[in-house]
């Protein structure tokens, strides 16, 4: 089973629904079939029986077929009009990853200089330490200094 057997399968009822309806188009242009649209055929020379399709120069320079013509040939429109959004969505596909592998790229670079100014700060931190405990070494040296100081004092004033 390929990649896209899957899409294909569900597509298969849709094609087959729209290649059927196309026998019961409302003119050669076969753009109406009766059971997708909304309500009977909007065009006055249609409602009237007088065969005209859309008037676009691609239709109206084909003769009217067979069903199984019109069939083929509304077939064929709709695996171009597939072709067209499975290319329109592979390209927005395409598009939204280049997006975000941008935004993924920015978030990187902001982490990395998160982590860059906390090892600076972690630096800062340990001299910072290594300086309190010298201070704290120091005090207590004084303190036991002064201790010894107080002790004297006392023997002295006995």
């Amino acid at each position: 089973m390929g990649p896209h057997e899957g899409s294909l399968s569900r597509a298969r009822p849709l094609i087959a629904r729209l290649t059927a309806a196309a026998a019961e188009t409302c003119g050669p242009c076969f753009a109406f079939p009766s059971n997708l649209s909304s309500g009977p055929c909007r065009r006055p020379a249609l409602r009237e029986g007088r065969g005209v399709g859309c008037g676009s120069p691609k239709m109206a320079a084909a003769p009217a077929g067979s069903a199984a013509d019109a069939q083929a040939r509304f077939g064929r429109s709709v695996k171009g009009l597939l072709i067209d959004r499975v290319t329109g969505c592979g390209t927005d596909v395409i598009a939204l990853t280049k997006q975000l592998l941008g935004h993924a790229a920015r978030n990187m670079v902001m982490q990395e200089d998160a982590i860059l100014h906390s090892e600076d700060s972690l630096r800062k931190m340990a001299i910072i330490t290594t300086h309190l405990q010298y201070q704290q070494e120091a005090i207590q040296k004084n303190v036991e200094h002064s201790s010894n100081l107080q002790d004297q004092l006392r023997h002295l004033l006995k």
